[in-house]
């Protein structure tokens, strides 16, 4: 840590690339014997791969201090460009804050989604925008040919096509979008390390929160909701509902060209396993388990009392980057003591907790 020139102390913080679709998903496609499923997988992995080596090399700089609380007329500032089928960054702007819808989808469908993501943490948590100091919201659409996925790469949203044969374009499910921001506040906030349970709880941070800012869009209690991330993903022919089941891990997707979802939903299935850092994207499946079990268990509106629970504990400056599942329980138990006092809160946190397998108290 240094500072920076005064008082206050900076940190450098190492914002991950994180993909929405999983290695371990891509891995399997890309031994598919139709050349047409494997050269998109391997051309996004050979991708995916550089990305990651050149965000472990970048860093941003913040300040530790927290956000002040964001005014009521807060506005998003969001640009949307297209990179026309190339990898060259932003690429062309086609939609600026404020301007009216156009004639392509894409570009609308990610205009919408920034703002619907700006929208749940200025309304529901006094967040003003990522860095909770008005970030501007970029976004490029179109990114390189039949790619596979979509990524938060520390200062803006990229979003590629899909295949079309195994995933559709990338801009059509609010909650991935949503997903791929959160790394972005939690980039800004308790940074977690991008490996093993803390890397596990990014993932499922960034799930949960992405899960929230769609029910938040479409007006969903907790019991209405789906609980899926990325449904609407998966092109029509593909065994499976989503990337990801907050509800039932392990269930979304069954696939002889995808695999099998992997995700466990209670510790006594933990994997142990070096690849995806650590299996960020399939443990991720047990902290998710236990905020959907929280959230329903509580009812009503999840981004309220369940989801300001997680918020706090994301940035209350308490959470260390290398948490465990264990170390991010105690201290949503804490949080709710501390925001709900003796309630009912506490103990529906300290029960989701339990169900899966990790000791909170």
């Amino acid at each position: 840590m240094t500072t920076n020139g005064g008082s206050e102390p900076v940190i450098r913080r190492t914002p991950v690339f994180c993909g929405i679709v999983p290695p371990h998903i891509l891995d399997h496609l890309a031994q598919h014997e139709d050349r047409t499923l494997s050269d998109a997988a391997l051309r996004t992995l050979q991708h995916d791969s550089a990305a990651r080596t050149r965000r472990r090399v970048t860093a941003v700089r913040t300040l530790t201090t927290a956000a002040a609380p964001a005014a009521a007329d807060s506005t998003p500032h969001r640009t949307i460009y297209d990179a026309g089928h190339r990898t060259d960054l932003p690429g062309t702007e086609v939609r600026q804050e404020g301007s009216e819808p156009g004639q392509d989808a894409t570009v609308n469908r990610a205009y919408a989604g920034l703002g619907a993501t700006f929208e749940l943490y200025l309304k529901a948590y006094e967040r003003d925008s990522i860095d909770g100091s008005g970030l501007p919201l970029n976004a490029s659409v179109h990114y390189d040919v039949n790619y596979d996925n979509a990524f938060w790469n520390g200062d803006q949203m990229v979003f590629g096509d899909g295949d079309g044969e195994i995933f559709t374009d990338f801009t059509s499910s609010v909650d991935v979008i949503g997903h791929e921001l959160t790394h972005g506040v939690t980039q800004y906030t308790a940074n977690l390390e991008y490996y093993g349970q803390s890397g596990a709880l990014n993932e499922s941070v960034s799930d949960v929160f992405g899960s929230l800012i769609k029910q938040y869009s479409l007006g969903q209690t907790a019991d209405q909701a789906d609980w899926l991330i990325g449904e609407g993903l998966l092109a029509p022919g593909v065994h499976g509902v989503a990337l990801r089941s907050m509800k039932a891990p392990g269930t979304a997707y069954d696939d002889t060209r995808l695999g099998k979802d992997p995700q466990p939903a209670t510790m006594q299935h933990y994997v142990k396993t070096s690849r995806d850092n650590g299996g960020v994207h399939i443990n991720s499946g047990i902290p998710n388990h236990a905020f959907y079990l929280l959230a329903t268990a509580l009812g009503g509106n999840a981004w309220e009392r369940a989801g300001q629970i997680w918020y706090d504990v994301l940035t209350g400056g308490e959470l260390r980057s290398d948490a465990a599942f264990a170390d991010f329980a105690k201290l949503t138990v804490a949080a709710a003591k501390a925001r709900y006092q003796a309630g009912e809160e506490s103990e529906a946190v300290l029960k989701a907790w339990a169900q899966v397998g990790v000791q909170a108290s």
